[in-house]
């Protein structure tokens, strides 16, 4: 029973085609049928949820000109330049050199071949689509921008370059969440843990989100006034959706108490009109509060209620991680899920590594139901009550670190593996047998060694190539861990 998504995916993609002005009076009809070219892949966007807008055929300088500050008020996340046949590079240098959203040039042409022995120069300008790629990559980096990426294939019937076009829109659609995102941050590092600290205003100059900085007691008087019906709504929520199986071996757990439900469920309550009240996209937060205070009780028991949100499209990412935050919020975006995640104890006999954590976790790429458990001791921090426990699908993984480099820069991190089957300790935390190559002691030395924090996103596929994308449009080093 997935849980649905808060706000739907969305992204703005300008799309234009480019030619040369030239051939029109020499070819009658090329006009035209470059013009229905493009229509075609117009129609290739029209599923990919994206809200595109057409700025038409530019075939000269002026034209590129005229275009570009109508292009820049419709302020894309993404543009698309339909290659429709030769174009000379003055139809896109200007274009290129104001622009700092990333740019994909579309190589398809109609017919897989020419028939050569029958062919005419109007055919050969029809399938054109890749003549000026390398002219226009060139001028790209002439006019200090990097080459744009290149789309090449046919029209029609090409599964490779349809799922290419599909990658760029969900790119799109990770870029317009972090531009317009406004993330919680409430609380304080939890004490000693130097990877965690963030910058704000960092944050802001590399994505363009907002950091709201929130108190905890913009919670807490939610949390006074939850109706009861609320808290019973809730609850029912929680038992239809989790499951509350007996404890096995860990002391410290106990199958769902009533008490611990009730609390649960009022601080999911809570925590979900706190957000909606701060028009928040996204919350890292840690917190501890006076020992036996109220402030306590609703500050340790939002896990519940934090991964329904996460599930929902909200990522929630404990121990103050505003990093973490930002890679759990690109992989929802791209439909991988995106659990905030640590590396445990490692399987020396499978050969992999557990991954997981205490909370919050994506409940959408959980295998099977996931199950809530009552502890009777968070480990390593103040509290205790409901936490969540399941294992990510098994299947392809892709795992996401945003560390911070010596200058102060981000840099993302990226790995790949499977999520295997294997047992997994009943503790109410999240665990999965993460399987990576060549084996699991190279692997890790070699994760360590680029610099992550140690916390990171785990989504779901092999994304590691769409991630990269992400990173090269806001300019962010990406060290893709090799295999």
């Amino acid at each position: 029973m997935p849980v649905q998504r808060r706000q739907p995916l969305a992204a703005k993609v300008a799309v234009f085609g480019v030619g040369l002005d030239t051939y029109w009076a020499q070819f009658p009809g090329l006009l035209d049928e470059l013009t229905a070219k493009l229509g075609v892949f117009l129609d290739k966007l029209a599923p990919l949820g994206v809200h595109t807008k057409n700025f038409g055929m530019i075939d000269n300088a002026r034209a590129a000109y005229a275009a570009l500050p109508k292009i820049k008020a419709f302020d894309p996340d993404l543009v698309f330049v339909d290659m429709l046949t030769y174009a000379t590079s003055a139809t896109f240098a200007a274009i290129a050199r104001d622009l700092s959203v990333p740019v994909v040039l579309v190589a398809l042409q109609p017919l897989q071949a020419m028939d050569y022995p029958r062919a005419k120069t109007y055919v050969q300008l029809c399938n054109d689509d890749f003549c000026s790629v390398p002219e226009f990559t060139g001028v790209a980096i002439r006019m200090g921008r990097p080459a744009p990426a290149v789309i090449l294939g046919t029209l029609h019937d090409d599964p490779r370059a349809d799922a290419e076009i599909a990658d760029w829109c969900a790119v799109a659609q990770a870029v317009h969440a972090l531009r317009h995102a406004r993330i919680g941050h409430l609380g304080h590092v939890l004490e000693a843990m130097l990877d965690m600290q963030t910058d704000p205003t960092a944050v802001t100059a590399a994505f363009g989100a907002h950091v709201v900085q929130c108190e905890p007691d913009q919670i807490m008087k939610h949390y006074r006034e939850v109706p009861a019906a609320a808290i019973a709504a809730k609850s029912r929520e929680i038992l239809d959706f989790f499951a509350t199986p007996d404890p096995v071996s860990d002391p410290l757990t106990a199958k769902l108490i009533d008490t611990d439900l009730a609390t649960a469920a009022r601080a999911a309550v809570a925590l979900e009109r706190f957000i909606d009240e701060q028009a928040l996209d996204g919350l890292a937060y840690y917190y501890e509060a006076e020992p036996n205070s109220p402030m306590r009780e609703l500050v340790t028991n939002l896990i519940v209620g934090n991964s329904l949100l996460t599930g929902a499209g909200f990522p929630m990412c404990g121990e103050f991680d505003l990093k973490t935050c930002i890679a759990m919020m690109i992989q929802d975006r791209l439909g991988m899920g995106g659990s905030f995640a640590e590396f445990h104890p490692v399987d020396f006999i499978r050969d992999t590594v557990l991954v997981g954590h205490d909370g919050p976790h994506h409940l959408n790429i959980a295998e099977g139901r996931p199950v809530i458990r009552s502890l009777s001791q968070y480990h390593g921090k103040p509290g205790a009550g409901a936490s969540v426990e399941f294992r990510i699908k098994d299947g392809p993984i892709t795992m996401l670190s945003i560390g911070v480099k010596a200058d102060g820069k981000f840099k993302f991190i990226v790995a790949e593996g499977e999520s295997v089957a294997g047992p997994v300790p009943p503790t109410g935390n999240t665990n999965t047998h993460g399987r990576f190559k060549p084996d699991v002691r190279t692997f890790l030395t070699r994760w360590v060694a680029a610099g992550p924090t140690h916390h990171f996103a785990l989504g779901i596929g092999h994304r590691a190539a769409t991630l990269q994308k992400v990173a090269a449009a806001f300019n962010i080093e990406c060290a893709i861990i090799p295999q």
